[in-house]
């Protein structure tokens, strides 16, 4: 598991994550036999300054990703080479264990174009998500996330609200009363150590936060909750328990890597103390993108297509076999009682209304039609509360990869299907995935010819409407911050940029792509301003003219702005972006006439 996300090793795998990361190691029987690179990547003056700002969007160091090699034995070689040479720990030794690692990523990366193998860097809601289940007894801000991630704090703000329906503080919060909760019904610890342990100081305080968001007091909650038994052996503290002795290991036997964790911080990593086997090598590599002409590498996140064992022969089976990232998991055929943390906009357009989602689809505006009148159990925050679910039994769950920890204890409830947040890239691909998981393939494909046909009709009405050569921007000004977007990020930037085919200021194309959003200061929004502006803010058109500088832009000269609030904009599941074509089109067609 690297940052919550499941990779399972059988044979030679390779691994590479970023700083910070977490790394769980869970082996079977025969154990895990593995090597561990770190490594200080760093571009030595002089540089040109495009090639800084190119390494600072990207933020190569960050990407996750593995993949079995086609050829290991090269790779296996290179590593116990190097692993000899840096036991002898003199300068001579150091230097060509440099050597071998340089030798060894070109070795490496050529394997991995020959293999087509392109790394992903995974959600920014899920990095923030597990910097706050590692850290969440540590005092956190917004001010922290965005230096450690590298996002601007309104993007940051912004984008994780999109995903959870929450502000990151509030999912901190959440988490903390979670914890407080499990470590009340599962210790005899007092308030003032659960405070402490839970990141406050002032038992009071977490005793009022705990009722606001619990509804009764500490005290009685546990009262409440001692004579119920944990779910399954507690699930809710399964995810940390260790398949091997915890002691921890420095990175290294040299003190020259200031980036090592040091003291309560410290990240730990265990050797499986079990006989070793011919089995899977772990370690990390990368080399800074610039430098390796990757910097066009796109972030992907491997699709899964539902794969159905075939039943023996007269069998009448009430269930299938579906290969997911966690494994291969067990669902019914027809299942009746679903719940959907993620996806619900797919499920919706197949005619599936679950038992139970989380709060954020509730109040997806695009939604309230199908969901009137259904009822639809509102499970909380996030992808929602476990004993909710648990009482609605659902026979089928269904999340994405965002809660980890969520999702293991939900598999011990139903069978559940993680799908990878954003692994399926487009509308076509995810109704078809979920059309073949649900027994909806007719009705999948039936769906997908009418939104084929409204997009086109969309589509010609838009182009008719704008005239030939002109720009859009996809902007946010939420508070004192403005922000661009492309075309991943909500806010109208899939239907302008890839259902309409138009095209950002020229000055900014290549940023709207990658890394696809730019923070902006008052002093730069001309250069990200196109002839044409979608704008998600809560502000009038008319402040947008009392301004000095948005007045100044042509696009609010001459109307050519487009304003709605977040709670429009930022969803961008198959029904919302149906709607928002339809609904931008129409606008661009009003103008014309």
């Amino acid at each position: 598991m690297l940052d919550g996300t499941a990779y399972h090793c059988r044979r030679f795998k390779v691994f590479h994550a970023g700083k910070g990361a977490v790394l769980d190691i869970h082996a079977n029987e025969e154990g895990l036999d593995y090597y561990a690179v770190y490594y200080k990547g760093s571009m030595p003056p002089p540089v040109r300054q495009s090639l800084i700002d190119l390494a600072e969007r990207i933020r190569p160091f960050h990407i996750q990703f593995g993949f079995a090699p086609a050829l290991p034995a090269p790779l296996y070689h290179g590593l116990t080479e190097m692993h000899k040479q840096w036991e002898q720990a003199n300068s001579l030794s150091r230097l060509r264990v440099k050597a071998l690692f340089h030798s060894f990523v070109h070795e490496l990366l050529n394997q991995m174009q020959e293999q087509g193998i392109k790394p992903e860097k995974r959600d920014l809601a899920a990095q923030i998500i597990a910097i706050i289940y590692e850290r969440y007894a540590e005092a956190i801000t917004l001010e922290s996330l965005s230096e450690s991630l590298n996002y601007s704090v309104a993007h940051l703000s912004s984008y994780f609200k999109s995903r959870t329906g929450l502000s990151p503080i509030d999912y901190l919060i959440k988490i903390r009363m979670n914890k407080a909760a499990m470590l009340l019904i599962e210790t005899d610890a007092n308030l003032r150590e659960i405070a402490i342990g839970v990141g406050y100081q002032d038992p009071f305080y977490l005793g009022r936060m705990f009722k606001k968001h619990k509804g009764v007091s500490p005290t009685r909650y546990r009262i409440e909750h001692s004579a119920k038994r944990s779910l399954e052996d507690s699930p809710s503290t399964s995810m940390r328990s260790s398949i091997v002795s915890l002691e921890p290991l420095r990175y290294t036997d040299v003190g020259d890597n200031h980036y090592q964790r040091n003291g309560e911080d410290e990240l730990t990593m265990f050797r499986h103390s079990k006989p070793p086997m011919a089995a899977a090598l772990l370690f990390s590599f990368m080399l800074l993108l610039s430098a390796c002409g990757a910097g066009n590498i796109a972030e992907t996140q491997p699709t899964q297509t539902p794969v159905e064992t075939a039943p023996a022969a007269n069998e009448q089976p009430q269930t299938k076999t579906v290969s997911t990232v966690l494994g291969d998991v067990e669902v019914p055929l027809h299942p009746k009682r679903v719940v959907a943390g993620e996806y619900l906009g797919s499920l919706i357009a197949l005619g599936v209304i679950p038992v139970g989602t989380s709060s954020h689809h509730i109040q997806n505006p695009y939604f309230k039609e199908a969901l009137d009148g259904e009822g639809v159990t509102d499970l909380g925050e996030g992808n929602g509360d476990l004993e909710k679910i648990l009482e609605l039994a659902p026979d089928l769950i269904i999340m994405d990869d965002t809660y980890i920890e969520l999702n293991e204890q939900l598999s011990k409830i139903a069978p559940t299907v993680v799908v990878p947040f954003a692994s399926l890239k487009t509308v076509h691909e995810e109704l078809d995935y979920f059309g073949k998981l649900l027994g909806k393939e007719q009705e999948a494909e039936q769906w997908l010819a009418d939104y084929d046909q409204r997009i086109a009709a969309a589509k010609e009405k838009a182009v008719q409407a704008v005239p030939a050569g002109s720009t859009f921007s996809v902007l946010e000004w939420i508070g004192k911050e403005v922000s661009a977007v492309g075309a991943s990020y909500g806010k109208g930037g899939q239907p302008i940029y890839q259902g309409f085919g138009f095209k950002p200021p020229a000055a900014v194309a290549q940023e709207m792509i990658d890394p696809g959003w730019a923070s902006l200061s008052s002093e730069a929004l001309p250069k990200y301003a196109g002839d044409y502006i979608i704008l998600t803010t809560d502000r009038k058109i008319e402040d947008l003219k009392a301004d000095p500088i948005w007045k100044s832009l042509d696009a609010v000269k001459n109307d050519c702005v487009f304003t709605w609030t977040s709670d429009r904009s930022w969803y961008w599941d198959p029904i919302a972006i149906l709607a928002q074509t339809e609904e931008l089109a129409a606008w661009l067609d009003g103008m014309k006439k």
